[in-house]
This record gives C-alpha cells, structure tokens and sequence, in this order.
C-alpha cells in the first residue's frame, strides 16, 4: 500500500496536480512605505546554501567536510509549484543506511512532512523542515568524526528517485 502511495503522490506532483491557492504570505508594504529589513541569517557553522526546484534537482550535491567540522546547511525552495505537490526538504543520513527502506518509511511519516523521527530517529543525522515556494531553512549540525560519505535527499516522496540528492564527504 505504501507503494502505491508513493507513486501517486509521485504522479501528482509530475503533472502539478495540488492544491491552488498561494501559500500564506505577509501583507506587502502600502505603496511609499519603506520596507522592513530582512533578519540576518547568522550561521554558527560553515554556511552551504543549496536550492530545491520544481525539477526536483539540488543545485549542490556535494559538500566535503572535516570530521566534526560545525555546518550550517540551508535549503531554499525556488520552485512554483505547491508544498502539497511538491515540498523539498534535505535530509542527511548516517553511515550506513539502506536509503531505499529510509525513503519507503519516510513515505509513510507524513504527518512529520516525511522525516520519520520517531521511528527512524538514529538513521538521521540532521534535516531541514518541508518547504513550499520561496521558504527557506536553516539546519546546523556537527559533520561525523568518523570519514566516509554521507547520503543526503529529499525525502518527499519520488524526489529522491527522479535525482534530489547527495553526499556529504568527510576526510
């Protein structure tokens, strides 16, 4: 039955299909009036921008780090096409894991937008939340002690399978 989830949500977000209202945005300044100043982003690690497109391609899919080297990874979703169809997130694993039984877990974690923290919590090693267009989100982490390659995705369902992910190079 997962499976056939998997591949209709795969399906409807190939053709677009979701919902068409526009996601909540903050009212745009009156004409005249001066806009408010963005926050800085402050990083306590290395800082990696990577964006997520309705292409469901990462416009990074390579980063190297050193063992225990602090990171702060951030995803910016530049597509157009609704978080219901096509929501991105960047998920890194752990050493180690069978990608494909992850992703066929993280199918069934929607209500945790696809990141399957209470059951596969020791197979995560840091994750952003699912963005829709024009969100963005920071996630910092500490890269492994131990060297070796570490897969990172989007765990929104079929994402993965059409090319949205990764590894992360620790040496």
């Amino acid at each position: 039955m997962t499976r056939y989830f998997a591949l209709i949500v795969l399906l409807l977000a190939a053709l677009g299909v979701g919902c068409t209202s526009s996601p909540e945005s903050p009212a745009a300044p009156a004409a005249g009036a001066p806009a408010a100043a963005a926050a800085p982003v402050v990083h306590d690690g290395r800082a990696i921008e990577i964006t997520g497109t309705d292409t469901m391609k990462f416009s990074v899919t390579e980063i190297t780090a050193k063992p225990g080297e602090k990171l702060s990874v951030t995803l910016v979703n530049i597509g157009t096409t609704p978080k219901f169809s096509m929501g991105h997130n960047w998920v890194l694993l752990a050493s180690g894991v069978d990608v494909m039984k992850f992703l066929l877990t993280a199918a069934e974690a929607t209500t945790t937008d696809y990141v399957p923290r209470a059951t596969a919590a020791d197979q995560i090693l840091a994750a952003t939340k699912l963005l829709g267009p024009k969100e963005r989100d920071t996630v910092t982490f500490t890269a492994p002690s131990t060297p070796g390659r570490y897969d990172f995705l989007c765990s929104f369902p079929g994402h993965y399978q059409v090319g949205m992910r990764g590894v992360l190079i620790v040496q």
